[in-house]
């Protein structure tokens, strides 16, 4: 989806049936992610009522979220009888310990409307075309569409009009939405949503930014940002390339210096939200943007189209400053959310405005840049109207002459950049206070009380989780079909999730919107509170051993009550204990987390719940389990990769020495059916993205690769996640299995992998060898074989490892009768075997009538 800073003018759910839901793997250790996948998908069939669910609907996977206390959130899009339903996207709320805690949902009631249109399409294509100001260069083939917006649904067309906005340099993609019972246009919004070397920047003065050692304008500290020069037309863009890596000198004579600003605005932004909001970069994998500087001429604009940021020269003062980068990109942090974004018209457009203005001013105080310090005026450097006047005014919107700074009946048809002010002058209010502030007086509307701000630091955590979690694409100021489908419902959720229900923050966010005359039929506070903390939140241990962590209690509200510990989440071999059981709030607990030797290594979300008089809390406590000692390690846990969905292998790394190596290895094995849908990441334990494959390949099945990445600056031991994206629809697959091997920090050479394929026929032995060298001393006594060999009958198998000295170690003995195939690591004693050597997997066919393959094997020792 595009965005400017200016205005312009599945998972089936049939009959009680489940199909098609993301597969959750069985096998130990599960992620939370798939437990939160689980809870989810049960909720779906359970809580019906809740989604407005039909008969007829069916629901993918969108993104799934779990909160440090275990609570967890899963977006869904919908589907109706096959068709996409335009306002019908749903999340799934649950608590930490899996019981169904809410639902956000646009719909009024369910589904029910036949899906055959009287209108036909070349009449739908013909309407959409009338609807498009500007010149036109293609209309799209109509497509069949439910159209819930408003909250009940209509059959409709949904036309994509693609050509020049009036000015004759906007590009447009104006999604047309008509009637396809009785004709006419129901609704319309455009994609195009408008709005260390030296920069010597215009509005930021001079800067430190990253570049290339070649000196070019690509920042590899922030997932490869890069900065290119339009020319001043429209498509080709040329990277920016320097001498000295000195970029501009503060003035429009060098082309540099707009780029300057814009390199350093999309780095500003990725921190911001990274550090902020713990969001890893606009698309939320590590992924940086392209800013694209110069285009068109005289262009007074700017804007996302959803993957880049396009800026104009405007008058001779680009659009480049601080406020509009974050803006703009902020844009695709809120269609990376939310399903298709929230809607571009009515009053949805204008909270996805208001968003951007509200984080692209955030990203401005958080610069704290002395030549454009942070204000709530929105483009004050880029003098976009020719006066000296910033665009819009957040602490009195109306200042501008066209904004909405109190709700009406009205606000939702006005243009979507002016009534964004309702939501701007709200989170003004909710910051910094109505009445005289530093930044502008700002007004309330009618007679509502006077709000006293909470300050930028929690309104900004608190809008953030509204959009984050809650927010639907139809969400709206005021909605009398499903009022909690609103902002003012949605941001008191996340205030009282992040501080409390009728807390200080709480009730802030209630004047605010009174306020601003957005009125809300809010839930009752308890009378009786407490909050629930883990200190520490998170521990490692061997495999035998124990961790404690103290779960204190504090009163938030009322009288004290008493709380009742238990735990769920722990994994087989696991077990959780506290000292005492149960406390009267205020006080504190001992929990003893305690496991056997048999536990299976990997990082594990456990749910500590406290069940009061009144109130029910949780907490998550992150258990690592240590593997065997090294610096390498295999996960062949099959993870299911659904549709437009993130997903995530672990492997947990201990007893390896120092930093990785720069020459560490990640060895990938996805099933999927085109793997140009993939982005493949290698999350380190402090979080920092490897990416090794980004949508490359197309239509080509599997990815069966090995990488070299550099790790030299990473801790070894820890947590390490193979993270996948499928970034779209239509093909789904999963994670085989991975192996890290991270070098240099432990005993080198002390494991490899033979992925060439061996046939293996007939009543036949067959081999294949790893050489180990360079590898000091004996095999571990827990040394690992991960095995991988395709065969359709595995009771006729004799798995053998063979030492260098010829000793064999047998594996798999004719076991598992008619099964396909073995992907199985086998732990074995090799404490006896000198390390270095030739060692080979041997495999017997004992029996007639099936064939197959060893595919790949990996011996760690």
């Amino acid at each position: 989806m595009r965005s400017s800073i200016a205005a312009l003018g599945a998972a089936v759910l049939a009959a009680g049936l489940l199909a098609s839901l993301p597969a959750t793997a069985s096998a130990t250790p599960r992620n939370p992610e798939q437990i939160a996948l689980s809870a989810a998908t049960a909720a779906l069939t359970s809580h019906r009522a809740d989604i407005a669910g039909s008969s007829g609907d069916a629901y993918q996977v969108f993104r799934t979220i779990v909160d440090p206390s275990g609570s967890s959130h899963v977006r869904y899009t919908r589907t109706y009888q096959g068709l996409k339903v335009y306002g019908g996207d749903v999340v799934i709320h649950n608590a930490a310990n899996g019981s169904f805690a809410g639902a956000g949902n646009g719909l009024a009631a369910p589904l029910a409307l036949s899906t055959h249109a009287r209108v036909p399409a070349a009449t739908a294509a013909s309407t959409a075309r009338g609807a498009f100001s500007g010149q036109v260069t293609k209309v799209g083939a109509p497509a069949l569409i439910v159209d819930a917006s408003s909250g009940t649904g209509k059959l409709a067309w949904e036309t994509v009009v693609e050509g020049w906005a009036p000015d004759g340099a906007t590009p447009s993609r104006l999604h047309v939405i008509s009637d396809a019972q009785a004709g006419g246009v129901l609704g319309s919004f455009d994609e195009i949503e408008t709005a260390l070397g030296t920069g010597k920047t215009l509005y930021s003065g001079n800067v430190s930014i990253d570049t290339t050692p070649t000196y070019t304008m690509i920042d590899p500290s922030h997932g490869n940002n890069n900065t290119c020069d339009l020319n001043n037309g429209t498509s080709t863009c040329t990277n920016f390339t320097d001498a000295d890596n000195v970029w501009g000198n503060n003035a429009t004579s060098d082309r540099a210096s707009a780029a300057a600003d814009a390199h350093y605005g999309a780095a500003l932004t990725f921190d911001y939200y990274k550090n902020v909001h713990g969001r890893n970069g606009i698309f939320g994998d590590g992924r940086g943007v392209p800013s694209r500087v110069h285009y068109s001429t005289n262009y007074v604009n700017a804007f996302w189209d959803g993957a880049q940021m396009t800026y104009g020269d405007g008058n001779n003062k680009p659009l480049t400053s601080i406020d509009v980068a974050g803006h703009e990109m902020s844009h695709g942090v809120t269609e990376n959310v939310v399903p298709g974004g929230l809607t571009y018209s009515g009053e949805s457009g204008g909270l996805n405005e208001a968003n951007s203005d509200i984080f692209g001013t955030m990203v401005e105080f958080y610069a704290n840049n002395a030549s454009d310090p942070g204000d709530y005026n929105i483009g004050e450097k880029i003098d976009i109207n020719g006066n000296g006047t910033p665009l819009r005014y957040m602490y009195n919107p109306t200042l501008d002459g066209s904004s909405h700074g109190c709700w009406s009946s009205s606000t939702g048809g006005v243009d979507v950049h002016y009534s964004s002010g309702v939501a701007n002058h709200f989170y003004f209010n909710l910051a910094e206070g109505t009445g005289a502030t530093a930044y502008g007086t700002s007004p309330v509307c009618g007679s509502a009380p006077a709000v006293v701000g909470i300050g930028r630091s929690k309104a900004e955590k608190i809008w953030f989780r509204a959009l984050d979690i809650y927010f639907t694409s139809s969400t709206s100021y005021v909605n009398t079909t499903t009022p909690s489908n609103t902002a003012r419902a949605y941001s008191l959720s996340a205030a009282s999730d992040l501080y409390g229900n009728c807390s200080v923050e709480y009730k802030a966010v209630q004047a605010a919107w009174t306020a601003v005359n957005v009125a809300g039929s809010d839930a009752p506070c308890f009378t009786q509170d407490f909050s629930m903390t883990a200190t520490p939140n998170a521990g490692s241990v061997n495999p035998g051993s124990s961790a404690t962590t103290t779960i204190a209690t504090t009163t938030t509200n009322g009288a004290a009550q008493t709380v009742n510990f238990s735990a769920s989440g722990a994994p087989a071999g696991v077990s959780v204990s506290f000292a005492p059981s149960s406390v009267t709030s205020g006080a504190s607990s001992t929990a003893t987390i305690t496991t056997t030797g048999a536990v299976v290594p990997g990082s594990y979300a456990i749910t500590i719940t406290g069940t009061g008089t009144v109130a029910v809390h949780a907490v998550t406590y992150t258990l690592t389990v240590n593997g065997p000692p090294g610096c390498s390690g295999t996960n062949s846990t099959d993870v299911a990769i659904p549709d437009n969905t993130t997903v995530s292998s672990t492997i947990v790394i201990s007893g390896c020495a120092g930093n990785a190596s720069a020459t560490s290895t990640v060895e990938v094995h996805i099933i999927h059916t085109y793997i140009g849908d993939l982005v493949v990441s290698l999350i380190a334990p402090d979080g920092s993205a490897y990416v090794l494959q980004n949508r490359t390949g197309g239509s080509t099945h599997d990815i069966n690769q090995t990488y070299s990445v550099n790790l030299s600056s990473e801790v070894a031991n820890g947590a390490w996640k193979l993270q996948v994206q499928d970034a779209a629809t239509a093909d789904v697959g999963t994670i085989d299995t991975w192996t890290l091997n991270l070098g240099g920090g432990g005993p080198a050479g002390c494991t490899g992998t033979n992925g060439t394929d061996v046939a293996i026929p007939d009543n036949t032995t067959v081999s294949s060898s790893i050489v180990i060298a360079g590898c000091t001393g004996n095999a571990s006594a827990t040394s690992t074989v991960e095995v991988h060999i395709i065969h359709t009958y595995i009771g006729d198998l004799v798995v053998s490892l063979i030492a260098p000295d010829g000793s064999a170690y047998v594996l798999h003995n004719r076991a598992g009768g008619s099964t396909d195939n073995i992907n199985q690591t086998y732990t074995v004693n090799l404490s006896t075997e000198a390390r270095n050597g030739t060692w080979k997997l041997q495999v017997q066919d004992a029996a007639a009538l099936d064939t197959g393959n060893i595919d790949s094997w990996t011996l760690t020792l």
